[in-house]
C-alpha cells in the first residue's frame, strides 16, 4: 500500500510519516516463530485493526511495540527515529500506550488516584481535593467522562475501561493500542467508546485496534492489517473488506459465517432437563443472585446475555453443582440436585466449560495427559478396579486432543503449557464427551480466533441436535443470536426477561443488559 495513498485518503500532507512504523519485525522462541518480517505503519488520524487466529502473532507483536519484548530483528521508528524499547515505560514515554483486555487498576483506590498513580507529573504532596480537580481537567481535555471521587470497585465495567484509558492518554500517548476493548461493554458503551476514540484520533493520533468482532472492525477501522502464522498476509482499506473476506484471510480457508439455528428433521426441543425454581444466592448479606427461574429443555440452546460480573460465574455454578442455592431448588430430570455437588452433577451427564479454563478447568501444574481424563479416570477403559491405566490415559488424551484440533508437543508437560485457546478447545472437548444430559458454556469463545469459534459453536449445534441441552453464557451478542433459541438477560444478579433469539431487537437486549426489564 503506497505511503502517498494512505496521506491522501487519510487527509494527511504529502510526506507526512507515519507515528510509528515496525520494519522487518521478528520474534522467535524455541520452536515456534512467533512473528517473521512483519511490517506495520500507524498513520496520524486513523484506527488501524489488527487481526488473526489465535498463535497469528498479534500479542507478540504489541509485546514488541510496548517494550515487554525485545525483537530478534527489524526495528521500530517513531516519529522517523530508530527507537528500542527495554520496558513499557520507556515506550509510553515515547508515546505508545496499550489498554489490555483484563483492566490494571486497584480497585481501592478512587478514579483520581488510579490515573495519577506511578505518574512522575503527580506532585510529591496533593491533597484527594486536587488531585480530582486534575483527574477533571484530564477527562475534560481528552473527552473521557469520569467521575474523579468515585471509587474503582463501584464503576461499571465500560466506566472502569474509560479510567484505564483515561490513564494511559494522560501520558501522553499519541499510539492508542486496545486488546479486545469491547468484550465486556454493553452495545451502547461500545458506541460510546467508539466516539472517544474517533475524538482522540481527530486529534492527529491513532489506534491499534484488536478484536475478533469483525463487525466492529468493518464499523471503525480505517485500514486493517491481518497476520496469519507470524507473518502478514495483508493490509486493506476496510471499506473494500467484506466479514466474511477478512475472516478467509485470517484463517486461510472459507469460514461460513450464518445463523446455527436451524435443525434437521426430527431433531426438536424436548422434556425439561435442567431447573432453577425461585433460587437466590448470597454471600453474608451480599446478594449474588436473586429470585432466578429458568426452565431448560432437551435439544435447546439458552442463551445468557449481560456485561461480565453479573451474576453469570454465580449462575453456572448453581447448574453445576458448584454452589449451593441459599433459597430455591435446582432440579435435574424432576429431582431436587440442590445440594448434590459437582462430582455428581458431571456424573448425571452435566459437563461445564468454565468461565476461567485454566485454574477453574484445568489443573495448571499437572500434565495435558492428567487435565484431558480429569472427568473419566475412574471409569473403563481407564480404570479396571482400583487400578488407574496411565497407557489408555495417554490414548485417550491423544484422541481427545486431535479431536479438540490441539497440537500437543508433549503430552506430559504441564497444561499451563499450552496456548490460551488450545487449554479451551481442551477443555470443551473434554467437558463435551461428559455432556449427555447438559452442557454449561460459560464464554467458551473468548480468546478465540474465529476459524476455532465457528467449529466450537458446530460442536454445539451437535450436542443439541442429540437431545442435549446447552446453556451458553456469552458477552458476544451475534453468537447468541445465531445460535440460542432464547435469550436471558441478566443484570446485577436478576433475570431482567427471556426473548425468543429468533428476531430478537438487539437494542432491546442493550437496554436490558443496562438494567431495563423486558416489556
Amino acid at each position: 500500500m503506497a505511503e502517498e495513498s494512505v496521506q491522501s485518503r487519510l487527509g494527511l500532507k504529502p510526506g507526512t510519516p507515519p507515528l510509528v512504523a515496525l520494519r522487518g519485525v521478528a520474534k522467535y522462541f524455541p520452536g515456534v516463530i512467533a512473528n517473521e518480517d512483519v511490517n506495520l505503519a500507524i498513520y496520524p488520524g486513523e484506527i488501524h485493526a489488527l487481526l488473526g487466529e489465535n498463535g497469528a502473532g498479534k500479542s507478540t507483536l504489541m509485546n514488541i511495540l510496548t517494550g515487554i519484548y525485545q525483537a530478534d530483528a527489524g526495528e521500530i521508528v517513531v516519529d522517523g527515529e530508530t527507537m528500542a524499547f527495554a520496558s513499557p515505560v520507556e515506550a509510553i514515554a515515547a508515546g505508545i500506550g496499550m489498554v489490555h483486555q483484563h483492566f490494571k487498576l486497584v480497585q481501592a483506590f478512587t478514579v483520581a488516584e488510579n490515573v495519577h498513580l506511578g505518574w512522575s507529573q503527580t506532585p510529591a504532596r496533593i491533597s484527594a481535593r486536587d488531585l480530582e480537580a486534575r483527574t477533571l481537567k484530564l477527562s475534560q481535555d481528552l473527552g473521557l467522562a469520569v467521575t474523579p471521587g468515585a471509587r474503582v470497585s463501584d464503576l461499571s465495567t465500560g466506566e472502569q475501561q474509560r479510567v484505564e484509558i483515561l490513564r494511559v492518554l494522560s501520558r501522553d500517548a499519541r499510539v492508542l493500542i486496545l486488546d479486545e476493548p469491547t468484550a465486556v461493554l454493553t452495545p451502547a458503551e461500545a458506541q460510546e467508546l467508539f466516539v472517544a476514540l474517533r475524538a482522540f484520533t481527530a486529534r492527529g493520533n491513532a489506534v491499534i485496534f484488536i478484536s475478533h468482532k469483525l463487525d466492529e472492525v468493518m464499523e471503525i477501522a480505517n485500514r486493517v492489517t491481518i497476520l496469519r502464522g507470524g507473518r502478514k498476509v495483508a493490509t486493506e482499506w476496510t471499506e473494500n473488506c467484506s466479514e466474511k473476506g477478512l475472516a478467509q484471510m485470517m484463517v486461510g480457508r472459507e469460514i461460513v459465517l450464518n445463523t446455527l439455528r436451524g435443525r434437521p428433521e426430527g431433531a426438536g426441543i424436548g422434556a425439561p432437563v435442567l431447573e432453577l425454581r425461585d433460587v437466590s444466592l448470597n454471600a453474608g448479606d451480599l446478594s449474588l443472585l436473586k429470585n432466578i427461574n429458568l426452565t431448560l429443555h432437551a435439544g435447546e440452546v439458552l442463551g445468557i446475555a449481560g456485561v461480565a460480573g453479573n451474576g453469570q460465574r454465580e449462575l453456572s455454578h448453581l447448574l453445576t453443582g458448584m454452589s449451593t442455592p441459599s433459597e430455591g431448588a435446582v432440579l435435574l430430570e424432576g429431582q431436587d440436585v440442590s445440594r448434590s455437588g459437582a462430582r455428581a452433577m458431571a456424573q448425571a451427564g452435566v459437563g461445564h466449560i468454565p468461565e476461567d479454563r485454566l485454574h477453574a478447568g484445568m489443573a495448571p501444574a499437572l500434565p495435558i495427559t492428567d487435565n484431558a481424563v480429569l472427568r473419566e479416570y475412574d471409569r473403563a477403559p481407564l480404570a479396571k478396579g482400583p487400578w488407574y491405566l496411565p497407557r489408555q490415559a495417554f490414548h485417550l488424551a491423544r484422541e481427545i486432543a486431535k479431536i479438540a484440533e490441539v497440537a500437543v508437543p508433549d503430552f506430559a508437560m504441564p497444561a499451563r503449557n499450552l496456548s490460551g485457546g488450545n487449554q479451551q478447545r481442551l477443555v470443551a472437548r473434554r467437558e463435551m464427551r461428559i455432556a449427555d444430559k447438559v452442557l454449561i458454556a460459560a464464554y467458551p469463545s473468548r480468546g478465540l480466533d474465529v476459524g476455532a469459534i465457528n467449529t466450537m459453536m458446530r460442536y454445539f449445534v451437535e450436542l443439541r441436535d442429540s437431545g442435549v441441552a446447552v446453556v451458553l453464557i456469552s458477552e458476544e451478542l451475534e453468537e447468541l443470536m445465531n445460535l440460542a433459541d432464547r435469550i436471558a438477560v441478566m443484570f446485577h444478579g436478576e433475570i431482567m426477561g427471556i426473548l425468543p433469539a429468533e428476531g430478537v431487537d438487539i437494542d432491546e437486549i442493550g437496554l436490558m443488559m443496562g438494567g431495563r426489564r423486558a416489556a
